[in-house]
C-alpha cells in the first residue's frame, strides 16, 4: 500500500521503535511507516488503517507492538474475532495486562456478553491502572446491557470515580454511559442531569453529549448551509415567477393592441361596405328618373 513521502517512521512511539530494533534497520523502517499510518488513519478510515497493519503483520508477526496494532485496526473494523486474537498474541509476548479490557469488549462484539462478565470478575483487574479498571467497568456495564439487565448496568457504573469532582481522561465517557443507562431505564431527569455533567467533562468532544442534552432540552439545530440554500431557490423561483408574470404582460399587451388594430380594420371594412351598399341602392333610381 503507498506510504506517503511525509511519512518516514520515526514518528511512531520510543517504545515501540526499540521493539523494532530486532529488526533488520530497512526492515524497521519498512514496518514503522506502516504503523505510522495506522495510528494516522485508525479513526477517520479504520478499513485503511486495517489494510497497513496488515502489511506490517506480514513484515513482523513476532514483535509484540505490531500485533497489537493489528488488534486495533481490526477492532476499529468491528473485525472482534481478529481483533481478540491479535490481542491474546500480544499478551503471550508481552505479558502485559492493559489490554484486557479491550478483549473483553471483543467478547462482547462477537455475541458473548457472559464472557465478559467472567473477565470483569477475574484476577487481571486487580492489577490494571485506575484508568483500565474505569474501562473494565464501562465494559461490564456494556455487558449486562446486552443481556437486557438495565438496573445492574446503571449499578455496575456507580463508583467513586463516577461521584467524583475531578475531570479525568475518563470522566466525560463514564459519566456519558451512565447519562445513557438512566435514559433507557425512563429516568430522564436524571439522564438529563448526568449527560450535563458529561458535557462539563467532555473538552476534547469525545463524545456527543451536548447534542444528547440538547435532544432532552428540546432544542432544535438548524442547518444554516441548507436554510441559505432553501432561501435562495426560494427566491430564483420568486424571479422566474416574476418573469412570467412580465412575459405574460407583454403578450396581454400584444394580443389587446393586436385586437384593436383588428377591430379598426374591421370597421374601416365595414364604412366601405357601407358606402358601396349606399351608391349601389341609388343607381336604379336614375335609370328610373331616366325612363
Amino acid at each position: 500500500m503507498p506510504i506517503p513521502e511525509d511519512v518516514t517512521g520515526e514518528e511512531i512511539d520510543k517504545d515501540v521503535r526499540q521493539e523494532l530494533q530486532s529488526l533488520p534497520k530497512t526492515l524497521a523502517d519498512d514496518v514503522a511507516r506502516n504503523l505510522v499510518m495506522v495510528a494516522r488513519l485508525l479513526d477517520e478510515d479504520p478499513e485503511g488503517a486495517y489494510g497497513y497493519s496488515r502489511v506490517a503483520l506480514r513484515l513482523a508477526s513476532r514483535v509484540a507492538a505490531v500485533r497489537e496494532a493489528a488488534g486495533f485496526a481490526a477492532y476499529a473494523s468491528q473485525k472482534y474475532g481478529e481483533a481478540l486474537a491479535e490481542f491474546r498474541a500480544a499478551k503471550r509476548m508481552t505479558g502485559n495486562i492493559d489490554l484486557w479490557p479491550v478483549m473483553a469488549d471483543c467478547e462482547r462484539g462477537l455475541g458473548r456478553p457472559e464472557k465478559a462478565l467472567d473477565m470483569a470478575g477475574a484476577p487481571e483487574v486487580h492489577k490494571l491502572d485506575k484508568a483500565g479498571q474505569v474501562e473494565m467497568r464501562l465494559v461490564a456495564a456494556g455487558a449486562r446491557r446486552d443481556m437486557g439487565q438495565l438496573d445492574a448496568a446503571i449499578v455496575t457504573l456507580q463508583s467513586p470515580e463516577l461521584a467524583a469532582n475531578s475531570v479525568q481522561p475518563w470522566t466525560a465517557r463514564l459519566r456519558y454511559a451512565y447519562a445513557d443507562a438512566l435514559l433507557a431505564a425512563g429516568r430522564e431527569t436524571e439522564a438529563r442531569d448526568w449527560f450535563a455533567k458529561a458535557v462539563e467533562a467532555d473538552r476534547d468532544g469525545s463524545t456527543d453529549a451536548s447534542d444528547r442534552l440538547a435532544e432532552l432540552d428540546g432544542v432544535e439545530f438548524v442547518d444554516v448551509m441548507v436554510e441559505d440554500d432553501d432561501v435562495e431557490d426560494d427566491n430564483v423561483d420568486a424571479d422566474a415567477d416574476d418573469d412570467e408574470r412580465d412575459v405574460d404582460s407583454d403578450v396581454d399587451a400584444d394580443e389587446t393592441g393586436e385586437a384593436d388594430r383588428v377591430e379598426s380594420s374591421e370597421d374601416a371594412e365595414d364604412a366601405e361596405d357601407a358606402d358601396d351598399a349606399e351608391g349601389g341602392a341609388g343607381s336604379p333610381d336614375e335609370s328610373e328618373k331616366k325612363d
